[in-house]
């Protein structure tokens, strides 16, 4: 559906040059050597601006301006933790049902145990890091606006600043908040309210999404009208959890299916979604964050969850996940697994030994030394691994490296549209009526089924029966936490899993944790933030 070009290519821009300002200002003359970049002179060629906009890009791929480390962009702990997706994924998931870690990290088993504190460093990382993009983004459109040449581009950076700001609104509700207004130098942000920055949020969105290119215009990996409408429809379908005082579903109605009616389509596989050559899928992939073995090399995205998700006694990892070697860390736990009580659905993609598989690289089911019941969280083999990333590609071919991911991260994809769709019809919404949502559902079931044989009926199609299956279709796809928020099981003790709490049957956890807390590095910094309850 897309054109079939690689995205900029991500140049390592001297950024530096956009924090000098204040000593230059203090000169009165400019170098003599015009190869040197000051502000006055860092833009004046497109290619400068192409530049800035590859690094908007590249802040979801990599950490620096070499990769896989070095010169990195974050001075929050390890620079790999501070990938953009890596830190994104871990708080949408390490907190939540869908994923366990058993690493000793710092204190990244605080998320499954929902027992973080406003020092933990992950949770810096992930704000640090989100405000470093919106910064970035923010410096862009500050470069480039009315630069009529520019406009799309200005818009690309505009849904990128958006889309980080969701994610702020998200995790921390009340960030601090800086536009393209805000000339660079030190000062305090002023601190934002979730209702404010939904608002700023959705009217930047509805400004620039018929700026951006319609849908398939645009160079595979590279932001379109259509993910501007994906989020849009995230942002109403949680609109009244973020407890803006609206419901919003109709609108979230309405930006589905103008992503419908784009013409987007399922894959033929489920599997083929996430191996090394899933650039061909999108047909079904909204927007996706390119990876590449050779250009964007990092310790996070998809390399992080395909190595983080195999090691121990598991054969053959290059035949079988096109890596050489595993860390040994991820794993599900029980109440994921459960969900998937027909064994032929093909999207319970725990490990099998590929020695039983004409199709290694799609494998599904195995058990061998792993455990379903999790006795201890730091032992790999105690839970299911999951191995739904793999570098390799939909013929089993190799990729370009066994030790870096060609596989793109397929951030927004029509199968959660269309679940989206059915939730909110459900929810009351308007502009859509449940066949239409039973028909979408049944068609995700009869992929991973291979036919009708699970197909539901309306009367079978309820909210419970949403959450479980956007676990089924979405899960490692980092949208868990938010959706149990959403459905109101995340905290509390409404619906437990196992070590939710810090307890091996799970128990309830403090409705503060819905929110992270503003680091306390910021918090001390920033005399004009205020921190979120009960931290």
């Amino acid at each position: 559906m897309k054109i079939k070009h690689n995205i900029i290519t991500f140049i390592g821009l001297l950024i530096i040059s956009l924090f000098v300002v204040s000593c230059i200002n203090d000169l009165d003359t400019e170098p003599i050597d015009k190869d040197v970049l000051t502000p006055n002179n860092v833009f004046s060629s497109d290619s400068a601006y192409l530049q800035l906009l590859a690094k908007c890009y590249a802040g979801l791929t990599v950490t620096g301006q070499q990769g896989p480390s070095g010169d990195r962009d974050i001075l929050v702990g390890d620079e790999g933790e501070s990938h953009f997706l890596r830190q994104v994924w871990m708080a949408q998931e390490l907190t939540t049902d869908e994923a366990v870690v058993g690493w000793n990290d710092k204190t990244i088993k605080d998320f499954h145990y929902h027992t973080w504190t406003a020092a933990d460093l992950f949770i810096a990382g992930l704000y640090n890091r989100l405000v470093f993009e919106v910064t970035i983004c923010s410096e862009f459109v500050r470069r480039a606006e009315g630069l009529e040449e520019f406009q799309v581009e200005t818009a690309e950076a505009r849904f990128l600043r958006a889309l980080s700001y969701w994610y702020l609104m998200d995790f921390f509700a009340n960030p601090p908040f800086v536009t393209e207004d805000d000339d660079p130098g030190a000062f305090f942000p002023e601190q934002t309210n979730r209702a404010a920055l939904f608002n700023y949020i959705e009217s930047e969105l509805l400004e620039i999404e018929d700026i951006m290119s319609e849908p398939g215009m645009a160079d595979y990996g590279r932001a379109d009208r259509a993910a501007a409408w994906m989020l849009l429809a995230k942002l109403y379908l949680n609109a009244e959890s973020y407890g803006i005082g609206q419901q919003k579903y109709t609108e979230c109605i309405t930006y589905c299916n103008k992503i419908i009616d784009a013409g987007y389509t399922l894959s033929d596989e489920y599997a083929d979604l996430f191996l090394a050559d899933n650039d061909m899928q999108d047909n079904e992939i909204i927007f996706a964050v390119r990876h590449d073995g050779a250009q964007t090399k990092s310790w996070g995205g998809t390399n992080y969850l395909i190595h983080a998700a195999i090691g121990g006694t598991m054969p053959d990892l290059l035949d079988n996940f096109g890596v050489a070697a595993g860390w040994g860390g991820l794993r599900t736990t029980q109440a994921l697994i459960n969900k998937f009580s027909l064994n032929n659905d093909s999207r319970a993609r725990t490990f099998e030994d590929a020695s039983n598989n004409n199709e290694p690289w799609k494998s599904m089911v195995y058990i061998g030394d792993h455990t379903l019941e999790i006795n201890d969280i730091g032992k790999f083999e105690d839970g299911y691994a999951l191995v739904k990333f793999k570098n390799l590609t939909s013929t089993g071919a190799q990729a370009s490296s066994d030790e870096w991911t060609d596989t793109d991260w397929p951030m927004f994809r029509l199968a959660d549209v269309y679940l989206m769709y059915a939730e909110a019809v459900l929810r009351g919404g308007t502009g859509g009526n449940l066949g239409t949502a039973v028909n979408y559902v049944n068609d995700i079931r009869e992929r991973a089924y291979g036919d009708n044989s699970a197909n539901i009926t309306s009367g079978e199609l309820t909210l419970d029966f949403i959450l479980d299956e956007r676990a089924r279709e979405l899960y490692w796809e980092a949208h868990r936490r938010t959706d149990l928020i959403r459905f109101d099981k995340f905290t509390g003790g409404s619906y437990l899993w196992p070590w939710k709490g810090k307890v091996k049957e799970g128990t309830a956890t403090d409705d503060k944790y819905q929110l992270f807390p503003i680091p306390s590095s910021d918090l001390n910094a920033n005399p004009n933030l205020e921190q979120n309850p009960d931290y």
